[in-house]
């Protein structure tokens, strides 16, 4: 079925507050589809990398696990058939994968190694509808300037890196120490819209 002409809503299969922002700013309604965050959470979407797995395959297959199981929800909850859409940011350093931070010192951790560097941020989104899953990348680079330690203890403090990939917010505070961007804003933000409604229009989605 096209989605041609109908009001652009979705399944939205996040609890980001960013990602909610971002699908209004472009127009796009939404009804959002909450996973478990308990400590067993659903297995489905357990966030260990496999064994050789690199950067883009990884963060590709965890947004396309999280439609799946979106998809799922919507059918055992009955709720209104639209498309769900789901999306995975990581960060990717010298080779190494980089998630949120596990508590304040990791943050601190994390920022440090990010300090006076270059890192990638990979995010991918995915859309399920009617037994299809489509599956779309944004790979940006992101130049940190030098980081001392005081003013990573004071953003650490904020709180605001607690549940970011790479201990940070682009749109937040660490905007202060971002040198150089290379690639979509608000694919760092966790979410590129660009790549987004592109892949909304292979359902005839016109957000």
């Amino acid at each position: 079925m096209s989605l041609a002409n109908q009001q652009a809503r979705v399944h939205l299969a996040s609890r980001s507050p960013r990602r909610r922002d971002l699908l209004t700013q472009i127009g796009v309604g939404f009804d959002t589809i909450a996973f478990r965050s308990d400590a067993r959470g659903d297995p489905e979407l357990d966030e260990t990398p496999l064994p050789g797995e690199d950067p883009s395959t990884y963060v590709e297959r965890i947004a396309r696990n999280k439609v799946d199981l979106g998809c799922r929800i919507v059918y055992w909850r009955r709720l209104l058939e639209q498309p769900v859409l789901a999306a995975d940011t990581t960060i990717e350093l010298a080779g190494e994968l980089i998630g949120k931070p596990t508590d304040a010192d990791d943050a601190k951790r994390i920022l440090r190694r990010l300090s006076d560097r270059t890192h990638r941020v990979l995010t991918a989104m995915a859309i399920g509808f009617e037994g299809r899953i489509e599956v779309a990348r944004s790979v940006s680079e992101v130049s940190f300037r030098e980081l001392d330690d005081g003013e990573i203890d004071r953003y650490v403090a904020s709180g605001e890196p607690m549940d970011k990939a790479g201990a940070y917010g682009i749109q937040g505070r660490a905007a202060m120490f971002i040198e150089h961007l290379a690639g979509s804003y608000t694919g760092v933000m966790g979410l590129p819209l660009c790549e987004t409604a592109q892949l909304l229009k292979t359902f005839g989605y016109q957000p």
